[in-house]
């Protein structure tokens, strides 16, 4: 795009269909390397990602020439694919509808690389759904309850 100059840093967030923990840690870093690809391909610059069993976290520079819901469905379709091509799992995979962006300033990014870099220990002290809802509050981000993830109950 000529004469367009853009600062984007956006967080992706979305889970697997009913918060199941499917993505094993057999294929995660595989299924990071594709999702990376599939990223770049569209023009855009991974920063950071992290597959948890039951969601993902991106980090991405973001070029203007793309909506960021068509990103997401990309690589939502793409991975699924992969993942069943490759029959990573005995069961059926699906990603969950919906997902979350926050953006960031650039003096930001430190901390959030390392935050998504993290997520194994973050989520020794919270699960999934009270790390979206403080996301959420964090943004200050007006939501429905009914239209947030499905969540499974947290053992």
């Amino acid at each position: 795009m000529a004469n367009v100059y853009s600062q984007l840093y956006i967080q992706i967030v979305f889970a697997v269909k009913g918060r199941k923990s499917l993505i094993k840690e057999s294929f995660r870093v595989e299924l990071q390397k594709y999702i990376t690809g599939v990223v770049q391909a569209k023009g855009h610059k991974l920063l950071a990602i992290y597959c948890m069993p039951d969601h993902t976290h991106l980090l991405i520079g973001l070029k203007p020439n793309l909506p960021i819901s068509e990103l997401v469905q990309d690589v939502k379709t793409s991975s699924n694919k992969l993942i069943k091509d490759k029959k990573f799992l005995q069961t059926k995979f699906e990603w969950q509808k919906g997902y979350g962006a926050f953006s960031y300033s650039k003096s930001a990014l430190d901390n959030v690389v390392k935050y998504i870099l993290n997520q194994p220990e973050h989520h020794k002290k919270r699960n999934f759904k009270e790390e979206y809802l403080l996301l959420l509050k964090k943004f200050e981000i007006e939501y429905d309850e009914k239209y947030l993830f499905e969540w499974i109950d947290e053992i």
